[in-house]
């Protein structure tokens, strides 16, 4: 069984940094997809990055791309996003979440933390 569990997230001023870190057992970070996703209020949920388990390869929502960067750490089995120049619209619950590779759909999700930016 899949478990994955987020931490990092807080209250931050625009234009400052945060990073969220995923914590994955029963499945192994280096050989799968994970992810990053975010909801804010009121909208649907949607993409923010993603790694590729094989050759590490990132891709990134355009609203992101720039200023956000996927990581893992295969020692420790986790995923981190870092986050610079957040805006308020980054404001959102963040998720991490486990990809299947071939339908890049998500087979568990994290519980979520809460990213607060404050203008």
């Amino acid at each position: 069984q899949v478990q994955l569990v987020e931490s990092g997230g807080g209250l931050v001023q625009a234009g400052g940094s945060l990073r969220l870190s995923c914590a994955a057992s029963g499945r192994t970070v280096s050989s799968n997809d994970m992810g990053w996703f975010r909801q804010a209020p009121g909208k649907e949920r949607e993409f923010v990055a993603r790694i590729r388990g094989v050759y590490g390869t990132t891709f990134y929502a355009d609203s992101v791309k720039g200023r956000f960067t996927i990581s893992r750490d295969n020692a420790k089995n986790t995923v981190s996003l870092q986050m610079n120049s957040l805006k308020p619209e980054d404001t959102a619950v963040y998720y991490c979440a486990a990809l299947i590779t071939s339908t890049l759909s998500v087979s568990s999700w994290g519980q979520g933390t809460q990213v607060t930016v404050s203008s």
